[in-house]
Protein backbone atom coordinates (compact mmCIF):
# COMPACT_ATOMS: atom_id res chain seq x y z
CA UNK A 1 0.00 0.00 0.00
CA UNK A 2 1.29 3.47 -0.86
CA UNK A 3 1.87 5.91 1.97
CA UNK A 4 -0.41 8.37 0.16
CA UNK A 5 -3.36 6.05 0.89
CA UNK A 6 -2.53 5.64 4.59
CA UNK A 7 -4.78 7.59 6.97
CA UNK A 8 -3.20 10.28 9.11
CA UNK A 9 -4.87 10.58 12.49
CA UNK A 10 -2.29 12.90 14.07
CA UNK A 11 -3.27 16.33 15.35
CA UNK A 12 -3.21 19.03 12.68
CA UNK A 13 -3.32 22.81 12.40
CA UNK A 14 -4.44 25.07 9.56
CA UNK A 15 -2.01 27.77 8.43
CA UNK A 16 -2.68 29.87 5.30
CA UNK A 17 -5.34 27.40 4.14
CA UNK A 18 -2.95 24.41 4.43
CA UNK A 19 -3.45 21.56 6.88
CA UNK A 20 -0.14 20.77 8.57
CA UNK A 21 1.09 18.49 11.34
CA UNK A 22 0.67 20.07 14.77
CA UNK A 23 3.78 18.43 16.24
CA UNK A 24 7.33 18.03 15.00
CA UNK A 25 7.47 14.44 16.27
CA UNK A 26 4.49 13.28 14.22
CA UNK A 27 5.81 15.09 11.15
CA UNK A 28 9.19 13.41 11.60
CA UNK A 29 7.62 9.94 11.69
CA UNK A 30 5.73 10.62 8.46
CA UNK A 31 8.86 12.13 6.90
CA UNK A 32 10.68 8.83 7.49
CA UNK A 33 7.85 6.89 5.85
CA UNK A 34 7.68 9.26 2.89
CA UNK A 35 11.45 9.15 2.46
CA UNK A 36 11.38 5.36 2.24
CA UNK A 37 8.55 5.35 -0.29
CA UNK A 38 9.97 8.03 -2.59
CA UNK A 39 13.60 7.07 -1.95
CA UNK A 40 14.63 10.70 -1.43
CA UNK A 41 15.65 12.64 1.70
CA UNK A 42 12.66 14.24 3.45
CA UNK A 43 12.93 16.80 6.24
CA UNK A 44 10.37 18.56 8.41
CA UNK A 45 10.04 22.32 8.40
CA UNK A 46 8.10 24.68 10.62
CA UNK A 47 5.61 26.68 8.56
CA UNK A 48 3.69 29.19 10.64
CA UNK A 49 1.99 27.20 13.41
CA UNK A 50 2.51 23.74 11.93
CA UNK A 51 5.03 21.33 10.45
CA UNK A 52 5.31 20.24 6.81
CA UNK A 53 7.34 17.56 5.05
CA UNK A 54 9.89 18.91 2.56
CA UNK A 55 12.10 17.35 -0.09
CA UNK A 56 13.37 17.62 -3.62
CA UNK A 57 11.74 15.31 -6.15
CA UNK A 58 12.52 15.21 -9.88
CA UNK A 59 14.57 18.39 -9.56
CA UNK A 60 11.80 20.41 -7.92
CA UNK A 61 11.32 21.47 -4.30
CA UNK A 62 8.22 19.77 -2.87
CA UNK A 63 6.21 20.32 0.29
CA UNK A 64 3.63 17.92 1.68
CA UNK A 65 0.89 18.54 4.19
CA UNK A 66 -2.43 16.85 4.85
CA UNK A 67 -5.72 16.85 3.00
CA UNK A 68 -8.60 14.63 4.00
CA UNK A 69 -6.41 12.60 6.38
CA UNK A 70 -3.96 11.80 3.56
CA UNK A 71 -0.57 13.21 2.54
CA UNK A 72 -0.90 15.81 -0.18
CA UNK A 73 1.69 17.92 -1.99
CA UNK A 74 1.01 21.65 -2.04
CA UNK A 75 2.56 24.85 -3.32
CA UNK A 76 4.01 27.16 -0.72
CA UNK A 77 2.90 30.76 -0.79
Amino acid sequence: MTIFAAPIFDATVIFQDQELFKGQGAASLWAEKLSKELEIPITVEKIGTGWALCGRQDGADCTWGIMGQRLKAFKRT
